[in-house]
């Protein structure tokens, strides 16, 4: 760990000296360190993270297309008004191209699902969490389980579950709808199958054909910013400021709503312990039809003296006035 956390931080030290966005010049950065170790540049490094001007230079040359990207090679799009699911695949470039179009039936009902049996096609960011090689011939050779209800469907109280994508009965006639489902004729089903790895793919579902999947530059660079602002009031004990990024609404994972969160919190904090609090993975996608709400995803390497975690960490964000607020998180 310690080895990896100096790279780190002197990797964070090389960028910073070259960027135009820099919070201190190249000499500054190395009579401080001289001076005061590098505890003092890291907590200094740390805060410049929090920097729009930093995010905007580092998107600069990045494909935002569906947003800022790390871990997806594959973005399946479903525009449920023009019955239609495309794959998108990341080139030699970091550039998303599209690469497959293909017909698709989505439930019987528009609008978004929010209930068992309402015959709708969930609205959302969805992963691919399971390949079915045998299924009933019903929904074809094959099906691509989604991870509906997700974190935000459940903090809407949204009901059902078995959202799959799927292929089309071989000796049966069928509606030209699905309960729910996305499904595709077998041919491409199995060409889908072809070109895409799940765990390095995600689904987005929207409604309307004119709503955006492209995310600004400057709003990227603002969330990324909360977001490190958000990592340094955590990594440095700052309760007040850490718990100026949440809801009034907020809801966690489990039930827990923000006053028992804050007491919860309260008691992490007063242990004023040193951390180690490493994001990698991140990826920030607008969530569908919704203005200003996004789905934040990273693995997050969190290590103090009484606690040590490792894995994927999910925040729903509602961004307003310059500063996102979180709404739910895992």
């Amino acid at each position: 760990m310690g080895n990896r956390f100096y790279f780190f931080v002197i990797s964070i030290i090389c960028t910073l000296c070259f960027s135009t966005a820099a919070l201190a010049s190249n000499h500054d950065i190395l009579t401080n360190y001289r001076l005061h170790g590098i505890k003092n540049i890291q907590k200094e490094l740390d805060k410049s993270l929090g920097d729009k001007n930093y995010w905007q230079e580092f998107l600069k040359n990045k494909d935002t297309q569906f947003g800022y990207i790390e871990s997806y090679t594959n973005i399946l799009l479903c525009d449920k008004s023009k019955s239609e699911l495309l794959i998108y695949s990341r080139d030699q470039n970091n550039t998303y191209k599209l690469r497959k179009e293909y017909s698709a039936f989505t439930g019987k009902f528009k609008g978004d699902k929010t209930k068992e049996g309402d015959l709708k096609t969930p609205v959302g960011v969805y992963d691919i969490v399971k390949k079915l090689s045998k299924v009933d011939s019903f929904y074809g050779p094959m099906a691509f389980v989604t991870s509906y209800p997700n974190l935000y469907d459940r903090y809407k109280g949204k009901t059902g579950q078995g959202i799959w994508i799927h292929g089309l009965p071989s000796n049966q006639e069928r509606d030209e709808f699905t309960k729910g489902c996305i499904a595709i004729n077998n041919k491409s089903i199995e060409c889908l199958n072809k070109n895409i790895d799940i765990k390095k793919t995600i689904l987005i579902i929207k409604e309307k054909t004119n709503s955006r999947n492209t995310v600004s530059k400057e709003t990227l660079a603002l969330l990324l910013s909360n977001l490190y602002a958000w990592r340094y009031s955590w990594l440095y004990n700052n309760l007040e400021d850490y718990l100026h990024f949440y809801a009034e609404e907020f809801k966690r994972f489990d039930g827990m709503n923000l006053e028992k969160f804050k007491q919860y919190k309260q008691r992490v904090f007063s242990k004023n312990e040193n951390k180690i609090i490493l994001f990698r993975d991140i990826n920030i996608i607008a969530y569908p039809n919704i203005e200003n709400l996004y789905k934040i995803t990273f693995n997050e390497e969190y290590k103090s003296d009484s606690f040590s975690f490792h894995g994927k960490k999910i925040l729903i964000v509602r961004l307003q006035n310059n500063q996102f607020s979180i709404i739910t998180e895992k």
